[in-house]
């Protein structure tokens, strides 16, 4: 009897699910097989659910991890910008919360005459998505055709846009599957993600910022580090220089977390009002940026070109590139929330902790993710942080205020964002922000 090739599919697809669970290293061939098949959509969700979970609960080895990367790196095309004059170099953050550091890293890189090629990616889990803040701008095309790509990053020197069919469309994929089915904070799967767009975007130079805290995927420093030496040896094997940073994500970066507000605080920091624990991390991963470069970093040179309108101008051109509107960011009634809510502190003290992934969560309510990164998210959505880790607040001082237009979404985010932060009669000495 000679079987249907579907069940010989089926047979080949639970054996190698089988193994992996047993923790036997899988072969090339085998791993091709699976992100090619649910590429392809001969393998369904809930199929390549039960292998990515065997992989989440057993790790790979480094020889799995690099066939892994490179299946979803060759499911699409990979891009060549070896013809430009100007230094080819992008920026990967592992995610956080108020993480709006591309935003404002990438037209200053751009000013100083870099070119940066950014495939960035939508929020996984507790941790926001630098393409959907991004689509919050009235107009904003994340969805440009490879050409216009290019062309940007030649004529503007920066272009961020979100994954296509054209670039790791396996990625794609499994990128909105693990984050459905919660499956985010695994080195092989992270790696593999990181690194197949990274080095299909046609880079010299990659600079990590690999978050660690409690609103991390990373909660170790020690784990951090493993991580960053992973992407580090992989990215090396393909001709990548990369310089892994470790930043601390035990609150909030900045002052706001959301979607459009993040972008109007970008656009704050462009103009040199930004706050000084987001600025911090965005010097630090410029002056690793001209260290792989090989130019001398001058943090005087960086502020003059903010100061003197060089870096925003590449925000708004970049921002009309892609078809969106800057006038609306003068517009107060553009994404203005229909509905507000105060957080006050109900003791006297130091703020001596931020359940930053509690944050994340709730903010993930109020955009309208609930755990589908497909759904229309809500771009007015947002919190504002008036007090952080190691501030004092007198009782009933404000700590936050969240708001958002979905009065469902809006509904039961009280309770508990006042249980996300503790409050301390001691002095409370906060963490480094930045671990060298």
């Amino acid at each position: 009897m000679t079987l249907h090739p579907n069940i010989i599919k089926l047979t080949k697809v639970n054996s190698i699910i089988k193994k992996k669970k047993s923790q036997q290293p899988l072969l090339s061939e085998e791993i091709n097989f699976m992100v090619d098949g649910y590429t392809s959509e001969n393998i369904m969700d809930d199929i390549m659910s039960d292998w990515i979970k065997a992989i989440y609960d057993n790790g790979m080895n480094k020889d799995e991890i690099l066939s892994y990367t490179k299946a979803m790196l060759f499911s699409g095309i990979t891009l060549d910008f070896s013809y430009l004059d100007g230094y080819v170099i992008d920026k990967h953050s592992t995610g956080g919360v108020g993480d709006k550091v591309s935003l404002i890293l990438g037209p200053i890189l751009a000013a100083c005459g870099y070119h940066v090629p950014m495939i960035a990616g939508r929020g996984l889990e507790y941790t926001g998505g630098t393409i959907d803040k991004l689509e919050s701008i009235p107009g904003y095309n994340a969805f440009l055709s490879i050409e216009n790509f290019k062309k940007n990053v030649e004529k503007i020197g920066i272009s961020i846009m979100s994954q296509t069919d054209d670039i790791c469309p396996a990625d794609k994929k499994i990128y909105e599957l693990r984050d459905r089915t919660k499956m985010v904070a695994s080195f092989p799967l992270i790696c593999g993600s990181i690194m197949s767009k990274k080095i299909a975007e046609g880079i010299e130079g990659l600079i990590l910022d690999i978050k660690v805290g409690n609103g991390a995927f990373m909660k170790e420093i020690s784990d951090g580090k493993k991580l960053g030496t992973l992407l580090k040896s992989v990215g090396e094997l393909y001709g990548i220089k990369v310089y892994p940073c470790y930043t601390n994500m035990d609150q909030p970066l900045g002052d706001y977390a959301g979607l459009w507000c993040e972008v109007l605080e970008s656009i704050e920091c462009l103009k040199g009002n930004g706050p000084e624990d987001l600025m911090n991390v965005i010097y630090y991963l410029i002056e690793k940026a001209f260290y792989l470069s090989g130019i001398n970093f001058n943090l005087d040179e960086i502020k003059g070109i903010i100061n003197d309108g060089s870096a925003l101008n590449k925000f708004f051109d970049m921002v009309i590139a892609h078809g969106g509107l800057i006038k609306t960011f003068e517009d107060s009634k553009i994404n203005a929330p229909l509905y507000k809510e105060k957080i006050f502190s109900i003791d006297t003290g130091f703020i001596s902790f931020m359940d930053t992934e509690l944050i994340g969560l709730v903010l993930s309510d109020l955009c309208g993710r609930h755990g589908n990164s497909t759904n229309a998210l809500d771009p007015s959505a947002g919190i504002k942080f008036h007090k952080k880790n190691g501030n004092y607040v007198d009782k009933d001082d404000l700590v936050m205020e969240y708001f958002c237009s979905n009065k469902s979404n809006f509904d039961n985010c009280k309770y508990r964002l006042q249980k996300s932060f503790h409050v301390q009669s001691e002095y409370v000495f906060k963490k480094e922000l930045i671990y060298k």
